[in-house]
C-alpha cells in the first residue's frame, strides 16, 4: 500500500528508521535478519508503503520493540490489517478483466492492435525481480522484407501490476510481420511494458541473430537497478561466429 509518504506510512516510516538505528542495524542488516527484502526497507522507512502483518511482526521481534510502538496510532493498526489483508486477497488474482486468458485468441496483425493486459501485483511493498525470454522473437526488415531474429530478455520490478503473460506472447508474436529495424523493436516492447505496467523498473536486452555479417544487440533500462533487489545476468552470450 502506498500514499505518497503522508499520513500514515510516513509515521510508520519514520518509527521503523528509529528503531533500526537504535539497533545499530543498516538496512541491508536488517532486511537479512527479517527476510524482507532490502529494497522493501527502503520503501517503508521512506513512507511509500506499508507492511503486512506477517512483515510487521518480524520487524518488531528484530528491533526489540512492540507492534504498538512501530504503529504509533490505532488508525495505523486498522490500515496495516486492511492492507494485509487486500494483500492476500490479491494472491488469488481477479481475472475476471482479462480478455485473453483461457479464451482462443489469434496473433494480432500488428504490434499495435495487440491487447497487452496486466494483473494485480500479489506483493506489493515488496521489491522483487520478473524475467521473460523470448528465444525465437521474429521480426521483419523494413526494408528488404525478410526475417529477423532476436534472443530477448525482459526484466522489471513491479508496483502494483504485473503484465498477463499470454498477453505479452502475443503481443511479441505480433512483430512477425512487422517491419522495423532491431533498434526500433527492442525500444518499442520496453516503452509499452512501461506504459502499461509503470513498473519501478524494467530492462530489455535484444540480442539479435545476425544477417549480412554484422550482429546487432540493443539494450535499454529505464534507470539503475532497485537496491537490494536480485538482479542475475541476462545469460546470453554475445554472438563469436565460427571463430
Amino acid at each position: 500500500m502506498t500514499d505518497d509518504a503522508n499520513g500514515p506510512t510516513r509515521e510508520f516510516g519514520a518509527r521503523l528508521e528509529q528503531a533500526r538505528t537504535q539497533a545499530g542495524l543498516t538496512q541491508r542488516k536488517l532486511a537479512q535478519a527479517t527476510g524482507v527484502s532490502h529494497g522493501a526497507i527502503g520503501l517503508l522507512e521512506t513512507g511509500k508503503s506499508l507492511p503486512s502483518a506477517s512483515h510487521l511482526t518480524r520487524l518488531a521481534e528484530v528491533l526489540h520493540v512492540s507492534v504498538d510502538w512501530l504503529l504509533g496510532m490505532q488508525d495505523l493498526r486498522q490500515t496495516v490489517q486492511e492492507t494485509s489483508s487486500a494483500s492476500e486477497a490479491r494472491a488469488t488474482t481477479d481475472t475476471s478483466g482479462l480478455t485473453l486468458l483461457g479464451r482462443a485468441a489469434s496473433l494480432p496483425d500488428s504490434p499495435e492492435q495487440a491487447v497487452l493486459e496486466r494483473v494485480p501485483n500479489p506483493h506489493p511493498g515488496i521489491a522483487y525481480l520478473v524475467r521473460f525470454a523470448a528465444p525465437e522473437f521474429t521480426s521483419l526488415c523494413p526494408l528488404t522484407g525478410q526475417p529477423d531474429f532476436a534472443h530477448l530478455v525482459i526484466d522489471y520490478v513491479p508496483r502494483d501490476w504485473l503484465v498477463e503473460s499470454k498477453s505479452l506472447k502475443l503481443y511479441l508474436g505480433a512483430f512477425r510481420n512487422h517491419g522495423a529495424f532491431h533498434e526500433a523493436c527492442t525500444v518499442a516492447i520496453a516503452r509499452r511494458l512501461v506504459d502499461t505496467l509503470s513498473p519501478l523498473w524494467l530492462r530489455i536486452g535484444g540480442y539479435w541473430y545476425p544477417r549480412g555479417g554484422i550482429p546487432i544487440d540493443v539494450f535499454y533500462q529505464t534507470g539503475p537497478a532497485p537496491e537490494g533487489v536480485w538482479v542475475p545476468d541476462q545469460g546470453v552470450q554475445p554472438y563469436r561466429g565460427r571463430g
